[in-house]
């Protein structure tokens, strides 16, 4: 079966990469794009290709006018919670690649998704080495009782903590409690030298030139540490690969799949 596909974000950094991937596949059509700055042109256009007969709306209310099975966003996260009700009342499944959002967005999302007996897929990062990245630190979880997280991304990136900086500390949560030194309302100084805390470990975000998007989860014992990282380039491809195996898979899930790395490994 053909899978007809929507992307929110189709002109942005990974947008684009995904766009120009998914032409070259044979069982996955792109059908329509959203980005509302380029709406009104032809995507193949803005690709720097021949017109692909693919417009470019401004809302996902015009997007469903042509029928597609699958909306993968990647756009930003205050508008998209409504783009993904709107896609699962119109029954699409979807793909979230946008970061920014909370735990308490995606239970809104999960009740929403449940309702409707789709599928949605989030991941803070669609890269295939991240999910391991991420997939090693759960196992190190298991074993290592103290962690903490460093995250790093652009000077021009928003939203902080990052979305997969969020996704691993929402995630180890669940394996293990994180044991802290000193409790925070007992130390001396700005509070917020010691990061946020997220599910109860502490998150560092850095944003410089320089940086694209990395991530290191540190673990530490007693005259030992565990540093677990993941570096990315300047392209958008690491997240291409990630993105399609998401977009196959999310027409056979049903409620909500956090993490590309749920997707790879079945036993955490």
């Amino acid at each position: 079966m053909t899978i007809r596909l929507c992307i929110a974000g189709a002109t942005g950094w990974t947008g684009r990469a995904l766009a120009s991937s998914i032409l070259t596949t044979s069982d996955i059509q792109l059908v329509s794009a959203i980005a509302r700055r380029q709406a009104g042109t032809d995507l193949g256009a803005v690709l720097g290709r021949d017109p692909l007969a693919i417009p470019i709306v401004a809302s996902i209310e015009e997007a469903l006018a042509t029928s597609f099975d699958v909306l993968i966003d990647f756009t930003e996260p205050t508008t998209l919670k409504e783009r993904v009700f709107t896609a699962l009342d119109n029954g699409v499944r979807v793909v979230i690649g946008t970061s920014g959002l909370t735990a308490s967005d995606y239970q809104e999302i999960e009740q929403h998704v449940l309702k409707r007996k789709l599928g949605v897929i989030a991941a803070g990062n669609f890269s295939i080495t991240a999910a391991l990245a991420k997939h090693f630190a759960l196992i190190a979880a298991r074993y290592l009782p103290a962690r903490e997280i460093v995250e790093y991304a652009s000077a021009q990136k928003h939203d902080v903590p990052s979305g997969t900086a969020r996704e691993l500390a929402e995630a180890l949560s669940a394996v293990t409690p994180n044991q802290i030194g000193i409790p925070l309302e007992q130390i001396h100084g700005p509070k917020e030298a010691r990061g946020a805390a997220i599910e109860g470990t502490q998150v560092h975000s850095i944003r410089l030139p320089s940086f694209t998007i990395s991530f290191e989860t540190i673990f530490g014992l007693p005259d030992e540490r565990l540093s677990i990282r993941h570096d990315s380039g300047t392209s958008a491809e690491p997240y291409v690969s990630g993105a399609i195996l998401a977009i196959r898979k999310a027409m056979e899930v049903q409620g909500l799949v956090r993490g590309l790395d749920q997707l790879l490994f079945s036993e955490l």
